[in-house]
């Protein structure tokens, strides 16, 4: 291993811990024991590697998990998202919420400005852990109600909740019992912004009726798949594709069918923490 490999492993390791201990205390001394570094200088590597102090850094995420408690659970009560977030009371969880993302908890819940919210979360990429492991299936179709969005990919959350609207009203796909998918129409790497395209989906066991929500039928395919599992936020779920494509795909002799990647997801936010979360990705094969 590299030196700058093993530089950023030891940051990986403490990316890792503050995603798995957000309930705890984080102090700058665990934190630079967890990364073998002093004490004394931890603060400006942390700053200097990814360009946000450690303190700031942990307040994003314990913030990135609240905001989606405010969305996607819209019983549960700000303050007591803002006490889980380890804020003292909600008026200075209030104020830390809109000073980073220039909305009040309340104002998000209501119309989440998602395009700006991305953007405080620009990290630098990890390094990818080499323990890539492909396995070759046999799929059957599944009967699908999907919501298409098209646009931005900073803006999909938007067309998440009214999917999950749906799923509530309709009583069709319920979440607790059938499977949750997401098809991948469009690399939002190289698709200019407004072309981007995206499915939610759902399994049915039926046709749906029509739908104020715009909720369509649709059939994922059956037939052989590469499947990898990706562990972990969904944002750096590319650290997972790119592999699959860049080397695995070329040394196995194998031959993509004409259908798009898709994702299974086995577990959801907020009912599951970002680290937890566990998401088979579906390469088609002929």
């Amino acid at each position: 291993m590299s030196k700058a490999s093993e530089y950023a492993a030891k940051f990986n390791k403490v990316f890792d811990y503050i995603d798995k201990n957000l309930d705890e205390e984080l102090t700058l001394e665990r934190l630079s024991q967890v990364a073998c570094f002093s004490k004394y200088h931890f603060h400006r590597q942390f700053s200097a590697y990814t360009g946000i102090a450690v303190f700031k850094y942990v307040q994003l995420v314990r913030l990135k998990r609240a905001s989606y408690r405010l969305v996607f659970n819209q019983q549960e009560r700000i303050t007591d998202i803002a006490l889980d977030a380890r804020f003292e009371n909600p008026e200075s969880f209030s104020r830390a919420f809109k000073n980073t993302f220039g909305q009040t908890p309340s104002e998000f819940r209501d119309n989440p400005a998602w395009q700006h919210w991305n953007e405080q979360y620009k990290f630098p990429i990890r390094e990818r852990r080499n323990n890539m492991e492909v396995k070759i299936v046999n799929c059957e179709p599944v009967k699908v109600a999907m919501l298409k969005h098209y646009g931005p990919p900073d803006l999909v959350n938007d067309s998440v909740k009214i999917f999950i609207d749906w799923r509530k009203t309709s009583g069709l796909s319920p979440v607790k019992s059938s499977k949750s998918f997401g098809i991948v129409y469009d690399n939002p790497d190289t698709t200019a912004p407004d072309q981007f395209k995206f499915g939610i989906c759902g399994s049915v066991t039926e046709d749906i009726p029509d739908n104020p929500q715009g909720v369509q039928n649709r059939v994922i395919p059956g037939g052989r798949c590469a499947v990898v599992r990706h562990h972990g936020s969904h944002d750096r779920i590319g650290e997972s594709i790119y592999p699959l494509y860049r080397e695995w795909l070329p040394k196995s002799g194998e031959s993509l069918r004409d259908f798009p990647l898709y994702f299974h997801y086995l577990n959801l936010m907020p009912e599951t923490a970002e680290h937890d979360l566990i998401t088979d990705i579906y390469l088609p094969l002929k």
